[in-house]
């Protein structure tokens, strides 16, 4: 396994302009990692001088640029909109060809509408990705369906798409934190599925608490599942970025190399 940080990590201080995609990236760098992940809302533009110059930022540090992720709405109950989507996301593929990027993530949704089944926002969303596929293959870009409340709430909702996406550019973007209950559960069952791995400090539980999750369980699941693919920390507590995300990529470097 690699480890990468995603931007939304820092996600105050970039969209303060605190910080820029060039500091988290030299950041990550001097924490040790072995990549980026360059969440798309912190973009400056996305001209294509913009694209390249954070990919030769990227080289000189010697970081992969392991995805990258948009922002999309599948389950909008207006036609239009979802085809306006879909091309967004075809836009978004051409921009991690640029970067290099061999991932893009995706979600399924954003919130089933009200007055709606959830059934009927199930084919929405994947009829869209469906609509996106052809055109991430034909690019080499892996769509990655993160794990991300509503139609991917936990492991049986999730495994739909895999059984009726069946493509070799489709996969789960596996996050154990977007659940509410049986979170090492959904690991184990995804984990066989993933392409990709977001890494959050804490997670909560039914009763809406915070608690630490487990890294060296996490990873031994991971391993027996064959996992070997990027983890990327995506940090959303409640203590500034900064300090944690360096305390929590040294621990998960330190696991890392342990359970070699």
């Amino acid at each position: 396994m690699r480890l990468s940080c995603a931007a939304y990590s820092f996600r105050e201080a970039l969209t303060k302009r605190e910080m820029s995609l060039s500091d988290f990236i030299r950041l990550c760098a001097e924490l040790g990692l072995d990549g980026v992940e360059l969440t798309g809302y912190y973009f400056p533009d996305t001209n294509r001088a913009t694209l390249n110059a954070l990919k030769r930022e990227c080289f000189r540090y010697g970081l992969a640029i392991s995805g990258t992720a948009t922002r999309n709405h599948f389950t909008h109950p207006d036609a239009d909109f979802r085809k306006a989507e879909v091309e967004k996301v075809k836009q978004w593929v051409d921009i991690a060809v640029a970067l290099g990027a061999p991932m893009l993530r995706i979600f399924a949704d954003q919130g089933i509408p009200r007055g709606y089944s959830e059934s009927q926002a199930y084919e929405w969303s994947r009829a869209c990705i469906e609509q996106a596929l052809p055109y991430a293959e034909a690019q080499g870009v892996v769509l990655a369906l993160e794990t991300h409340w509503g139609l991917t709430a936990d492991a049986e909702r999730t495994l739909r798409f895999i059984r009726d996406l069946k493509s070799d550019y489709f996969g789960i973007l596996l996050d154990g934190a977007n659940t509410r209950e049986n979170h090492y559960e959904m690991i184990e069952k995804l984990a066989p599925h993933a392409v990709s791995v977001h890494a959050k400090t804490h997670a909560r539980n039914a009763r809406d608490e915070f608690f630490e999750l487990d890294y060296e369980r996490i990873f031994r699941i991971l391993k027996a599942a064959g996992y070997k693919g990027y983890v990327a920390i995506e940090y959303e507590y409640t203590e500034p970025a900064a300090p944690a995300v360096s305390r929590f990529a040294k621990k998960l470097l330190a696991l890392r190399d342990r359970m070699r």
